[in-house]
């Protein structure tokens, strides 16, 4: 039987056929669409009128302002540091260096809550180092950079290991300087990769609760993030509004994850185009 234009569209093509493509759909609807199905279905049981009032109630509004405040900064010290430590990886030999490397990979293995104790045993009130960060602001961000440091890394380091370095000893040998090199050469292969990596970073502590559950102290309007006062909702029977702001925090997640998607797209076509 002819199919027309209108059916082009279910054209499948590639390696793993039908069969595959149903098995990955599948298995992404039980794992990941049909929970959040769930979620947004709980959290409009109280109608629309419900979910507004659960989401902007003063303190759910407080604790999303403070958790996207402090993922913001946190995003833009991963990217920073996070692209200099996967530089000094990739284009450095040091004494160590594989220790550092494994180590990167730490906050993956740990679970967040013993990061928790280990920060609050270093910054809290008996600090012996004193400095105390416990129940501060900086205290989320110290928290929050520890566990999404390898985003960055390890989004920036098999990008840089590919970078053509020929073209940088050229740009060295007609006399451009190194922050030159970097900024006009090195820097926009890059940028695709560090643009992932800080929405990654970004995503990671928009949700996260165990490595702040400590060293944030949960106060209210001042450094409770939003999976406290989710936890908080949960723990005082409203499990409607806990439902309600974790739709709210799933979309600010998701639409930050799409808008870094679509420009770490754009600019490695403009990368691809000046090739």
């Amino acid at each position: 039987m002819h199919r027309g234009p209108r059916w082009s569209w279910l054209k499948v093509t590639g390696s793993v056929g039908p069969l595959g493509i149903a098995t990955a759909v599948l298995w992404l609807s039980i794992i990941v669409l049909l929970p959040l199905a769930a979620l947004t279905v709980s959290s409009f049981e109280d109608g629309w009128s419900g979910f507004w009032d659960a989401i902007t109630a003063p303190a759910a509004l407080d604790s999303l302002r403070i958790t996207v405040l402090v993922s913001i900064i946190v995003a833009v010290l991963n990217v920073v540091m996070g692209t200099l430590i996967a530089w000094v990886l990739v284009r450095d030999e040091f004494p160590g260096k594989s220790v550092v490397n494994a180590l990167i990979d730490l906050p993956f293995a740990l679970p967040t809550i013993v990061a928790s104790i280990v920060l609050l045993s270093l910054y809290g009130p008996n600090s012996p180092i004193d400095i105390h960060l416990n129940a501060t602001q900086p205290g989320l961000v110290v928290a929050l950079a520890f566990v999404t440091l390898p985003f960055v890394v390890r989004s920036v380091q098999p990008v840089l290991i590919e970078t053509d370095k020929e073209v940088e000893q050229a740009a060295l040998s007609l006399g451009a300087g190194n922050w030159t090199t970097f900024r006009r050469i090195v820097l926009p292969a890059l940028t695709p990769a560090i643009i992932s990596g800080g929405g990654l970073a970004f995503a990671r502590a928009i949700g996260e609760y165990g490595s702040v559950v400590l060293i944030g102290g949960n106060i209210p309007r001042e450094t409770q993030m939003t999976s406290q006062y989710i936890q908080q909702q949960i723990e005082v029977d409203r499990p409607v509004n806990a439902a309600a702001v974790s739709v709210a925090l799933l979309a600010i997640s998701f639409a930050s994850l799409l808008v870094l998607r679509l420009l770490a797209e754009r600019s490695a076509r403009k990368e691809q185009a000046a090739r």
